[in-house]
C-alpha cells in the first residue's frame, strides 16, 4: 500500500515538473516571438524615414535636394540621442508631478529591474531596450513632419536647433499625457498609434513654422497662387510606397505583441484606410481640377494612414474605409485652403499630418462605441494648445537669436549651393531654346 502511494506521489511530482517546464518554455517562446516582432516593427518605422526623405525631395525643387536629405538624416540622429538622454524618461516617468501633467524618471537609459532588463519588463512581453528603440523611432518621426512644411527657405542650423528642443522636451511631455499614463489617459482619451501624439504634434509645429517663416519667393502674388512643382515625381511616389510599407510597423508594432489576432486586424484596417484615402483624394481633386493629380493621390494614401492610426485596433474594417475616404477628401480640401490663406507648405505636410491627425482622433469617438467624442475633442484641443504655444516660443526665440530664414539670394540659387556648396545632380545643366 505504501509503495503504491509513493508511486502515485512520484508520478504527480513528475507531471507537475513536466507541466512547469512546458509553461516556462511556452512563456520563453512567446517572449522571444513578441520581442522579435517589436524589433521588426522598429525596422519598418526606421524605413519610414527613407520614405520621408524621398517624398520631400521629390516634391521640392532639385536645387534644394541636398538640404532636404541632410535634414532627414540629421533628424534621425537628433531624435534617437535626445530620446535616450531625456525623452524616454519624460514620456514614461512612472510617477507624475503637477497633477499628472509632468514627470521625469532621470537622465539616460539604464538596465531596469529584472534579469538584465529582459523578462522582468512589460510582464515579459518584450525587453526594456526594445521598448526604448521602438518609441525612439516615433520621436524622430514627429520632427520629420516639420521638415517638409518649412522646406526650401529655412536655415539648416535653425531647423536643427528647433528639432532638438521640440523632440527632446515638447514631444515626450505631450506624449506622457496619454502613453505615459498621464491626465488624458486617466480621462479615457484614446490614440492607439499616434494620430495626435505623433502626427498632430508634428503637424502643429509644421503649421507654426510655415506661418513664422512666410511663403517661398514667388509662391503667391496679388492674383493668386503660382504652383511650384516638385522636380521628381517618381522619387516622391517611391517615398509614399516606403511610408505605406513602414506603416505596418508603425501601427502593427503598436499592438505591443505578436498576437496574431490584433496584429492581423490592424494590418487590415491600416491597408483599407490607405486605399480609401487614395480614392477619396482622387475623387475630389479630379472633380475640382478636372485633371487627375498624382501629388494629391500620393498625399491621399498618407491621409488615410494618418486618419486610421488613432483607432486602427478598435475601428471595424468597413468603418476604416469610411475614415480613410474622408481623410482623402480632407487632405485635398486642406491643401487648397492653406494655399488660399497663403500658408506655403511645399509637400502638404500640414494637411496630411495635422488635418487628418485631428480627423482620425475625433473619428475614434464617432465610430467606436468605447470612447467619448468629447474626450477625444478635449485631447485634440489640449495637445493643439500646448504644441502651438511651444512651437511659437521656440521658433520666435530662434528667429530673434540666430535668424530663421535664408537670404533671398540663397533661396533663389537654392539651399544646396547656398548652405552646402553641393549639388544633388552635379554635372546636369538646363538648356533653353530661344
Amino acid at each position: 500500500m505504501k509503495l503504491k502511494i509513493l508511486t502515485i506521489l512520484m508520478c504527480v511530482s513528475v507531471n507537475n515538473l513536466f507541466a512547469s517546464d512546458i509553461s516556462s518554455t511556452t512563456d520563453q517562446v512567446l517572449f522571444t516571438i513578441n520581442n522579435i516582432w517589436m524589433l521588426i516593427a522598429t525596422f519598418l518605422v526606421f524605413i519610414m524615414h527613407l520614405g520621408f526623405a524621398t517624398l520631400e525631395s521629390g516634391l521640392t525643387r532639385a536645387k534644394n535636394t541636398v538640404n532636404i536629405l541632410f535634414k532627414n538624416i540629421s533628424i534621425i540622429a537628433i531624435g534617437l540621442l535626445t530620446y535616450a538622454i531625456c525623452g524616454f524618461n519624460l514620456m514614461y516617468p512612472g510617477e507624475f508631478l503637477l497633477g499628472n501633467y509632468f514627470g521625469f524618471a532621470g537622465w539616460g537609459i539604464t538596465n531596469p529591474p529584472g534579469i538584465d532588463g529582459l523578462v522582468g519588463y512589460a510582464d515579459g512581453a518584450y525587453t526594456y531596450f526594445t521598448d526604448f528603440i521602438f518609441q525612439a523611432m516615433f520621436a524622430a518621426t514627429a520632427a520629420t513632419i516639420v521638415s517638409g512644411a518649412v522646406a526650401e527657405r529655412i536655415r539648416l542650423s535653425s531647423f536643427l536647433v528647433f528639432s532638438t528642443i521640440y523632440v527632446a522636451f515638447i514631444y515626450p511631455i505631450a506624449g506622457s499625457w496619454k502613453w505615459g499614463g498621464g491626465w488624458l489617459d486617466q480621462l479615457g482619451f484614446y490614440d492607439f498609434a499616434g494620430s495626435t501624439l505623433v502626427h498632430s504634434v508634428g503637424g502643429w509645429a509644421a503649421l507654426v513654422g510655415a506661418v513664422v517663416l512666410g511663403p517661398r519667393v514667388g509662391k503667391f502674388h496679388k492674383n493668386g497662387t503660382i504652383p511650384i512643382m516638385g522636380h521628381n515625381l517618381p522619387l516622391a511616389t517611391i517615398g509614399v510606397f516606403l511610408l505605406w510599407f513602414g506603416w505596418y510597423g508603425f501601427n502593427g508594432g503598436s499592438v505591443l505583441s505578436a498576437d496574431p489576432g490584433p496584429v492581423s486586424f490592424v494590418f487590415v484596417t491600416t491597408t483599407l484606410a490607405a486605399a480609401a484615402g487614395v480614392v477619396g483624394a482622387m475623387t475630389v481633386s479630379w472633380s475640382i481640377s478636372k485633371k487627375p493629380d498624382l501629388t494629391m493621390v500620393l498625399n491621399g494614401s498618407l491621409a488615410g494612414l494618418v486618419g486610421i492610426t488613432a483607432g486602427a485596433d478598435v475601428i471595424t474594417p468597413m468603418y476604416a474605409v469610411v475614415i480613410g475616404f474622408i481623410a482623402g477628401l480632407l487632405v485635398v480640401l486642406s491643401v487648397l485652403f492653406f494655399d488660399r490663406i497663403r500658408i506655403d507648405d511645399p509637400v502638404g505636410a500640414i494637411s496630411v499630418h495635422l488635418t487628418c491627425g485631428i480627423w482620425g482622433t475625433l473619428a475614434v469617438g464617432i465610430f467606436s462605441s468605447e470612447y467619448s467624442f468629447l474626450t477625444q475633442l478635449l485631447g485634440v484641443v489640449s495637445f493643439g494648445s500646448f504644441c502651438l504655444v511651444s512651437a511659437l516660443v521656440i521658433f520666435y526665440g530662434i528667429k530673434m537669436i540666430m535668424g530663421l530664414r535664408v537670404s533671398e539670394e540663397e533661396e533663389m540659387i537654392g539651399l544646396d549651393l547656398g548652405e552646402h556648396e553641393m549639388e544633388a545632380y552635379a554635372g546636369f545643366q538646363i538648356f533653353t531654346v530661344e
